[in-house]
């Protein structure tokens, strides 16, 4: 095998058709990624052959692959099957949105869901392409849920999963806090749950701050279990990273939950990155912060 074939990185960014392809598609070519748009799975193999002969110049490919026949999944398992023979394995980037979401954006630009049949309602086609590609979603490297994602904040995961440098050796970690009034993350690989510690929303001076201020932190890490809690959890999660990172799986989302996501939730999700940092590549976001 060639220099340049070794080095080429294939991304197939695919998933609900109205989830945000096109967006992700666009980010990557922005980045300098050789982008090919509504490519067959089938041809899949001889973009990475035309990848591999053109000595470096095209080190780089992402393939927007989407639903146009209930062959799909099947033609893209063998078409990524094929490419690992070349020699190069493709992450898969699965975009998904919630069946509101959805109706709402195809029914601003009123058109038809791919797998609409006649006399189908929307929803029918969106829950047909969902039972398509569930199992697809869950060999995925990366879900990104765009729900309530708008067009710069999508660009922005792209570009954090897929900038200049790629992913390393190891892990790229997300940790989210959120609360579970607000619904669990879809997206989540792994939910920790912080609500068996007492909640600083029932003290006075405390409920107005979050987890991100001083005295909110001191009371939460200051509880029985909760320097347990981060303790095994570490522990845990640096085990399951490392064999992330040997299995091939690039990117993980830690999601930590408590009611609101306003205090535990944040002040735990801070501490755990802070704890993971200096060994992983993490980053913090906080989902619900502000949102009450």
């Amino acid at each position: 095998m060639t220099a340049a074939a070794s080095a080429l990185e294939l991304v197939v960014v695919t998933g609900l058709s109205g989830a945000g392809r096109s967006t992700a598609a666009k980010s990557l070519e922005d980045l300098g990624w050789f982008v090919v748009d509504n490519l067959p799975p089938g041809l899949l193999p001889t973009m990475v052959d035309l990848g591999q002969r053109s000595q470096g110049a095209v080190e780089r490919i992402a393939v927007v692959a989407d639903v146009r026949s209930r062959a799909f999944e099947s033609d893209l398992r063998t078409a990524l099957a094929e490419c690992a023979a070349r020699g190069v394995t493709a992450r898969v980037l699965f975009l998904e949105s919630s069946d509101e979401a959805l109706v709402r954006r195809f029914e601003s630009v009123r058109r038809p869901h791919p797998l609409q049949d006649p006399g189908d309602r929307l929803v029918d086609g969106i829950a047909r392409e969902r039972d398509l590609l569930r199992d697809l979603r869950g060999e995925a490297d990366l879900v990104l849920d765009t729900s309530l994602l708008n067009v710069h904040q999508l660009r922005a995961k792209v570009v954090a999963a897929f900038g200049a440098n790629g992913p390393g050796s190891g892990v790229q970690v997300t940790v989210l806090s959120f609360g579970y009034k607000y619904g669990l993350p879809v997206d989540a690989d792994l939910v920790l749950d912080c609500r068996f510690l007492p909640n600083p929303h029932w003290v006075e001076e405390l409920r107005p701050q979050t987890g991100q201020d001083a005295p909110v932190r001191d009371y939460v890490l200051a509880q029985a279990g909760a320097a347990e809690f981060l303790d095994r959890g570490e522990g845990l999660l640096r085990l399951l990273f490392e064999g992330y990172a040997r299995e091939g799986k690039h990117y993980a989302l830690l999601a930590v939950g408590c009611t609101g996501g306003k205090h535990r939730s944040v002040a735990v999700s801070e501490q755990l990155a802070r704890r993971l940092g200096p060994d992983v590549d993490v980053t913090v976001v906080h989902r619900d912060l502000g949102r009450e």
